[in-house]
């Protein structure tokens, strides 16, 4: 099949509305019907491949066998897998946990901007009825982050000293879905810089019992000492990982050990640095040079072969529904197949979810351009698909 486009005509405007509590889209003067029994059809390039397809949906999954009876909601447009936040935070704000309503908001922000599989990377929050939820993105959990005390923000993490590392693993192992998050590093007080939160043997025992739980181990690090040491121990990613020399992104890209910088987080280090500046000089000046260099250090991890991916840290300082923004900055450091694929089928494929062939489940954005010449265009999908019904939808 070719890419080339042909300039159909475009369906009538679609539109999104709840009413008495049911929520219709509208294609001129058809209604779509919400749920799975709706059955669509799509028109356009379907990427990665590249390829002009037509796609159907019909029960919640995808299909390319015609359906005779399918509204068209979507032709001349670009179709890829929904997009992935490899690096989020839903039931979290700056103070902590925060309750149903809210976190129920955080997840509607990211599915209308297109993301519909989420790995939280910590949270103290028990999200566990987002899964019975058809119109949320779909969890993939990593329980509550694990720190020591006074050494992450207040109200985020289980606090335990080194000698209990290894059992609060294992309790954070059983409460995600196949993920555990250490504090790598944070700011220590009496050294007044960055340093390592775990001696590395304890790092390697509680690593190794997650490995024997069926769980993958990721770190927030920020500076060199910490994510050399956890790379060293055995761990399967690194979040933010600034702090990359050679020698480490040359064993992460042997053992295949997984980055998620969260760019769109990043560009925070000036401010944290000036907060930290009177008391803590050292400890500012080394969050600007990780900065300065971050980006030179992720292209080298890329050229490497590290597997990358888009994660934007919402929650907390971060506001959700901004994946696009992650995926524009990860052009940056590969191109836009690379940032594309970073926040959608790579992902997947990574997380262990499929993406968009025959009878996998219809989570699907849509957009008017062709995101790998314009690759802002990942801010803003016309259409955005979730266990086959559509979710958002803009007018055309």
């Amino acid at each position: 099949m070719s890419a080339h486009h042909e300039h159909d005509a475009m369906p009538s405007p679609v539109h999104t509305h709840t009413h008495d509590g049911h929520t219709h889209t509208h294609i001129g003067e058809h209604v779509v019907p919400d749920g799975p029994e709706a059955r669509l059809h799509l028109r356009g390039t379907l990427l990665p491949a590249g390829e002009r397809v037509d796609l159907w949906v019909h029960d919640g999954v995808v299909t390319f066998e015609r359906i005779d009876d399918a509204v068209t909601v979507a032709t001349d447009c670009w179709i890829m897998p929904g997009l992935v936040d490899a690096h989020c935070h839903i039931g979290l704000d700056t103070s902590g946990a925060v309750g149903p309503a809210e976190a129920e908001q955080q997840a509607i922000a990211d599915r209308d901007a297109g993301t519909l599989l989420v790995r939280d990377a910590g949270s103290p929050s028990d999200t566990r009825w987002i899964d019975e939820r058809d119109d949320l993105p779909d969890v993939i959990r990593a329980g509550r982050h694990i720190a020591r005390p006074k050494r992450y923000l207040r109200n985020y993490a289980d606090e335990v000293e080194p000698e209990d590392l290894v059992t609060t693993v294992e309790k954070q192992a059983a409460a995600g879905d196949g993920w555990v998050k250490l504090v790598g590093d944070w700011i220590d007080r009496d050294k007044g810089d960055l340093a390592p939160l775990w001696p590395v043997e304890v790092a390697r025992e509680a690593i190794e019992r997650a490995h024997q739980m069926g769980a993958r181990v990721t770190a927030h690090c920020f500076g060199e000492d910490s994510v050399a040491e956890l790379v060293e121990a055995g761990i399967d990613g690194i979040e933010h990982g600034t702090g990359i020399s050679d020698d480490v992104i040359d064993r992460m890209a042997e053992r295949q050990v997984a980055l998620v910088p969260t760019l769109v987080n990043l560009e925070n280090f000036y401010d944290i640095a000036a907060s930290g500046e009177q008391k803590f000089p050292t400890y500012a000046a080394h969050m600007r040079r990780l900065y300065d260099t971050c980006l030179e250090r992720f292209r080298t991890a890329h050229e490497a072969g590290v597997p990358i991916f888009a994660g934007t840290d919402a929650g907390g300082v971060m506001p959700h529904g901004i994946l696009g923004e992650e995926i524009e900055l990860l052009g940056q450091v590969g191109g836009p197949d690379f940032a594309l694929g970073a926040g959608s089928w790579r992902a997947r494929d990574w997380l262990g979810r499929p993406c968009l062939e025959e009878g996998a489940p219809a989570d699907l954005v849509v957009f008017d351009e062709d995101p790998r010449v314009n690759l802002g265009i990942a801010r803003h999908p016309r259409l955005v698909v979730l266990k086959g019904r559509i979710v958002r939808s803009v007018q055309g």
